[in-house]
């Protein structure tokens, strides 16, 4: 009998081994590696017209480094390194240079080697979306210009724009007066809209998702606030808003918000640190920050961001943020979220991604006058 229990005994035990090795055991954590790929001078490696017309490519990245700026590729090619004259405005495939009073402006296709100049346009560039645009010398006038440099339509804002995004052949505006506006592709306002609710209502930064479909905003001085929108209903200029936050101390400048991640999140920034907002959970999380946000990554795919702060004594730190399982995508993050942190002492900064078939998922960084690549990798 008693070698009956004890056989049992050791059954038990030996079965609350096993029970525990799968339900407690977990293997070991990869670890994410940026690995080097390419590091270019940009002063030894300047071109000023060749390269142009390789749509071949997934993408170029445009980058502004200093007094430098232009397009490379994923092998570290470049389809244009230049030194600045004047202001410059790039967007994916667009470039243009003009001085503080253009008389015109020339705006340069990258990919297709084409030109469009535009006479007299009584203001500056903005190239969204693969559309151009001239925002009035006074901010509060907004025009679309054609591919044969003429003005497809303007309209007239009751007070100067604050903020400006495109996409889905959509354009959002914010304004000083603290108003909402989206135009479709003609130029027709479709939707009008005032957060209010705070001392002064301004409208510090807003963004729209490449689908059209939601508008994430930084609303108000005094009781700032974030705000998403989402459109609903059969007209498609209808939005309502889903979801708000008061970020306690607030900014009085132009702050960061941007849809990232193929638009599963919306980035912001907030005193102290930086926001994500989870579209499907209807989640934020907060991640602490030492100094002001200098740069920032426009993409945040495949679960990372990347981000650059500026300390007080001007040096720079690049931090990686891995993000967490949607059961843990909640107010404060987890231990691991900040993956890595390297410092680095730099006046000018830039920080961009490429993806694509040849590329994966590299990062550009760029300090002084180099640029430097890298992939990312599991070890």
């Amino acid at each position: 009998m008693a070698k009956k229990k004890k056989k049992i005994q050791i059954f038990i035990i030996f079965l609350i081994f096993i029970l525990y090795f799968f339900i407690a055991a977990r293997p070991i954590p990869r670890e994410t590696i940026l690995a080097q790929r390419w590091i270019n001078s940009l002063p030894d490696t300047l071109v000023i017209d060749d390269g142009y017309g390789t749509p071949a490519l997934d993408r170029y990245l445009p980058f502004t480094l200093g007094n430098y700026f232009g397009f490379v590729d994923y092998s570290g090619q470049f389809a244009l390194n230049r030194i600045s004259d004047g202001e410059i405005y790039l967007s994916q495939n667009m470039w243009t240079e003009f001085s503080s009073q253009p008389s015109s402006i020339i705006i340069n296709n990258v990919t297709e080697n084409s030109k469009i100049t535009i006479e007299n346009p009584r203001g500056y560039p903005v190239l969204l979306d693969n559309r151009i645009f001239i925002l009035g010398s006074e901010q509060n006038s907004l025009s679309e210009i054609g591919n044969d440099g003429n003005i497809l339509w303007t309209y007239e804002f009751g007070a100067p724009l604050t903020s400006i995004d495109a996409a889905a052949g959509l354009v959002v505006t914010g304004s000083l007066d603290g108003a909402i506006e989206v135009f479709n592709s003609g130029g027709q306002r479709i939707f009008y809209f005032e957060p209010g609710g705070s001392s002064y209502n301004i409208i510090l930064g807003c963004s729209i998702s490449r689908d059209g479909s939601r508008i994430a905003v930084i609303s108000g001085i005094e009781q700032q606030r974030f705000l998403l929108l989402e459109r609903f209903g059969n007209t498609g200029g209808e939005y309502r808003i889903v979801y708000h936050e008061f970020l306690e101390t607030g900014f009085r400048r132009p702050v960061h918000v941007l849809f990232i991640d193929e638009d599963r999140r919306v980035v912001f920034e907030r005193a102290g640190g930086i926001s994500f907002y989870n579209i499907r959970s209807r989640h934020t999380m907060f991640i602490p920050l030492d100094g002001e946000i200098a740069a920032v990554d426009g993409l945040g795919s495949q679960g990372f961001f990347f981000i650059v702060t500026s300390g007080s004594s001007g040096e720079k730190a690049l931090t990686g943020i891995s993000f967490p399982p949607e059961r843990l995508f909640r107010r404060s993050a987890p231990a691991n979220t900040v993956f890595m942190k390297a410092p680095f002492k730099s006046e000018n900064v830039f920080l961009g991604r490429i993806t694509g078939s040849e590329a994966g998922s590299m990062l550009v960084v760029g300090g002084g006058t180099t640029l430097i690549s890298f992939n990312m990798e599991e070890k």
